[in-house]
């Protein structure tokens, strides 16, 4: 009999657990729908986003590898071109390379028998025109960086406005379901914005020091140029 009864009891108290941890597991598609109309346009707004930054740090990010590749070579070959006079085959090569250093050394290059000062400065203006195409869409990650967790927070204080709104009309009896909807919408929203903000924040941070690296690989090889042209002869 006693055996009988704590075997029942036994079986109840699994069957309450594992009733418990069904009521507890929540999906993520789940908890977005519970979240009302509010939450779920905040969310698809957030998502928006996610997906732009998501593109546009991938897209940016092959495009700077793409820009980094230079021949280890490239500057030698140069130099000899033009140490020996050989102004078309050093353009040539600059077109044949079509990368930010060798635009760099071909503006240079179109410019050799002007003031050392003037070319300088042509290199310069093509720079900046390069580090320009380097960082295009780059501030809008750090837009969406900024712009996230204020839209999340923006869901935070519609989910709290619809809580006391079902706080003030429950009539004296407050019940968690009916505020269910104002809570969802505020802790997801907050959420998604704060994971949106974080992911566009990394990589933002991430292409500008891809970015910085590139820019630097130009100033270098800019100089080296500048160098050989005052060279004495």
């Amino acid at each position: 009999m006693l055996n009988t009864l704590l075997q029942d009891t036994a079986q109840d108290a699994e069957a309450l657990v594992d009733g418990e941890s069904v009521e507890k597991t929540l999906s993520i598609i789940e908890l977005i729908t519970s979240s009302g109309t509010a939450g779920i346009v905040i969310i698809a707004v957030l998502g928006l986003l996610l997906v732009m930054a998501t593109y546009i740090y991938f897209e940016r990010l092959f495009a700077i590898k793409d820009a980094a590749k230079v021949d280890s070579n490239f500057m030698n070959q140069i130099k000899d071109y033009v140490s020996n006079g050989k102004v078309d085959s050093a353009q040539n090569l600059c077109s044949q390379a079509n990368s930010p250093v060798s635009r760099l050394i071909s503006k240079g290059i179109s410019r050799i028998g002007k003031p050392l000062e003037d070319i300088n400065t042509a290199i310069e203006n093509a720079g900046r025109l390069e580090v320009y195409g380097l960082e295009k869409n780059v501030s809008v990650l750090a837009t969406i960086s900024g712009a996230a967790p204020m839209i999340g927070f923006l869901g935070t204080v519609i989910g709290m406005i619809i809580s006391i709104f079902e706080i003030a009309n429950s009539g004296g009896s407050i019940d968690i379901k009916t505020l269910a909807d104002g809570l969802y919408t505020a802790m997801t929203t907050t959420v998604g914005g704060l994971v949106v903000g974080i992911v566009a924040y990394i990589a933002y941070n991430h292409l500008v020091v891809k970015t910085d690296k590139v820019v630097y690989q130009m100033e270098a090889n800019s100089l080296d140029f500048l160098d050989l042209l005052n060279e004495p002869i």
